[in-house]
């Protein structure tokens, strides 16, 4: 349901909450439970992670054997043979780390698809407020580019997590058990490393938090840049726009390059130490082989070992970047489902699947950010199938009226009752299911017409749908149409007219048959000659039905049976059309200027 615009709402960009204190083993625990849910495909990547890590040990064994015991006494015939072994050992080591490859992205795009299932989820059962105090922008990112560094990370870093940490654990073995000696000088530079990784670590995550919250208001700022492209060009804002685009695109370049120049130290300090190590070992085993403590094929053997022991590390270290970005956009995605609804179903909440359409407002006070009231001391009541109709100065409260009706906020004090009972007593789904609402700015889906109508009543039949147009006088041009009711429609509805998209979103109000219909200024943007026939098809739309009317073109509510004159906030008038020009007052005066024009 979208919200009303007007008057009452809060105005301009309001920023959003700040970042929370990072918990990197709480984000790791909660994507944990979202993996485990594929738990075959986790176990069986496992098993192909450990298949290839133990070939992947034998590989320099075996080069070392061939070195010491074929090659230099000579034996070709046994080189052969055991080459072509060591071919059969990379295959399948290659083969088998294609698989858990294969593997881990499947279980990692349907861990994904689960998460971002519950974020839309939870983005449904969020009230108005949370929207108002988030950027559009903001909230796809959290969708797009936050998500997508998750399945990144989840895809490639976790089995090369597991698989460097076998790795190390082999190579860790194989080395001592050929010389132990040789082993340890490989060791020598390991802390030395690991020391570096965790200082760099830990000075680009909070870098990687600030350029993932950067990300999050640039995408913010072109999507209303996008949507306001017009008034943008209409005003000449082109180059002011272009100006603040500048400095929030500089803003998240700067905290970018800060984030990617601490984490590509890693890289880089690792390969100077692993190359390092690396020389220590060919150094020591030269001087050992000399004094025939050890073979020219155990250092051949412990040289690719030593490169099997630095390239985890080194991995790790990329691996380790990754993660940092993936927290970051996991956090952000788990800030947004953790937020509490402003708005749910109390216990026991009473299911409705039609409303008599008594409505009450009793002493109901509302403001928006806890401070200013929007909403003072409203007190009215409409019978079942009476017009209410709702005018005043813009901004006086007229829309905010209808917002607590809808329930898209909750009303501070006092109570609006609906056939007698408190609106919070209802269930919100049943509630507002009953509730129809024709918008000034309707919104139309990328679609056909009759799937946009349909929208009203999703098993509604192609005749009903008919009737449904007919009625909302839009059969007239949608039999104009190039493929007529199968006519796709832009997101929008942006490739035909405002009061074509009017007489859709009345027709779809129709087909939804609501008790209760609020209009909000429904015929603004009609001419006058679909105008008259529009009010014939609301008169029947809403005769035996309670429906609220928000007008600023005073002569189509003449008919209505009560007229609330809101200001500021107030109810300072009410009575039907003739009953308030008797009395002069501000009603009155709204008329007179309005003839007058």
């Amino acid at each position: 349901m979208q919200q009303l615009t007007g008057g009452g709402g809060p105005k301009g960009r309001i920023p959003g909450p700040p970042v929370k204190t990072k918990d990197p083993k709480g984000t790791l625990l909660r994507i944990w439970n979202y993996m485990e849910r594929q738990k075959t495909g986790l176990l069986l990547s496992t098993l192909f992670v450990i298949l290839s890590s133990l070939l992947s040990l034998l590989g320099p064994y075996y080069i070392g054997v061939i070195i010491d015991h074929y090659i230099i006494p000579k034996d070709v015939s046994g080189t052969i043979r055991m080459a072509g072994l060591l071919l059969g050992i990379y295959f399948f080591t290659s083969l088998f780390t294609w698989l858990q490859a294969y593997i881990m992205v499947n279980v990692s795009l349907k861990t994904i698809g689960s998460l971002r299932e519950d974020l839309f989820t939870k983005l449904q059962t969020l009230s108005l407020h949370f929207f108002d105090r988030h950027k559009h922008g903001d909230l796809m990112s959290r969708f797009t580019n936050d998500i997508e560094s998750l399945n990144q990370a989840l895809s490639q870093s976790v089995i090369q997590i597991i698989s460097s940490i076998l790795t190390v654990i082999g190579v860790t073995i194989a080395m001592f058990s050929l010389n132990w000696v040789l082993a340890i000088v490989s060791f020598i530079t390991i802390p030395l490393m690991l020391f570096v990784t965790k200082k760099i670590v830990s000075i680009s995550r909070k870098n990687f938090s600030k350029r993932q919250k950067d990300m999050g208001e640039l995408n913010g700022f072109i999507e209303e840049s996008i949507s306001g492209g017009e008034v943008i060009t209409l005003f000449g804002k082109e180059d002011d726009t272009f100006s603040e685009f500048h400095v929030v695109n500089e803003r998240l370049r700067q905290s970018a390059m800060r984030a990617d120049m601490f984490s590509g130290f890693l890289g880089p300090s690792n390969n100077f130490l692993s190359n390092l190590g690396l020389g220590l070992v060919i150094g020591v085993g030269a001087i050992m082989a000399l004094k025939g403590m050890t073979t020219v094929g155990i250092i051949a053997s412990f040289v690719t070992y030593s490169r099997q022991f630095s390239r985890p590390i080194n991995q790790m270290s990329t691996l380790l970047n990754a993660i940092q970005a993936a927290l970051a956009g996991a956090e952000r995605v788990f800030e947004t489902m953790d937020e509490v609804p402003d708005l749910k179903d109390k216990k026991n909440a009473i299911s409705i699947s039609k409303f008599l359409g008594d409505i009450e407002f009793s002493d109901v006070e509302f403001s928006y950010d806890n401070e200013k009231k929007i909403l003072k001391n409203i007190d009215f009541s409409a019978s079942a199938g009476e017009m209410i109709a709702l005018v005043g100065p813009t901004g006086s409260g007229k829309t905010t009226i209808i917002n607590l009706l809808m329930r898209f906020y909750d009303n501070d004090s006092g109570e609006i009752l609906i056939d007698g009972k408190n609106s919070r007593d209802y269930k919100l789904r049943d509630l507002r299911k009953r509730i129809g609402i024709v918008l000034q700015d309707p919104y139309l889906f990328s679609g056909t017409v009759m799937e946009n109508i349909r929208y009203g009543r999703l098993d509604a039949t192609d005749e009903e749908i008919i009737q449904a147009a007919k009625t909302a006088s839009a059969h007239g041009f949608i039999k104009h149409l190039p493929a007529q009711y199968h006519t796709m429609i832009t997101a929008g509805g942006s490739n035909i007219s405002q009061g074509q998209k009017q007489l859709l979103s009345i027709a779809r109000a129709i087909l939804a048959d609501a008790d209760i219909l609020i209009l909000d200024e429904a015929t603004s943007n009609i001419d006058t000659r679909t105008e008259v026939e529009i009010q014939k098809g609301l008169r029947n739309l809403t005769k035996g039905k309670t429906s609220f009317v928000i007008a600023h073109r005073l002569r189509t509510i003449e008919r209505a049976d009560q007229i609330l004159v809101i200001k500021d906030g107030e109810l300072i008038e009410q009575g039907n059309h003739a009953d308030l020009l008797k009395q002069r007052g501000f009603y009155y005066d709204l008329y007179a200027n309005q003839l007058s024009i």
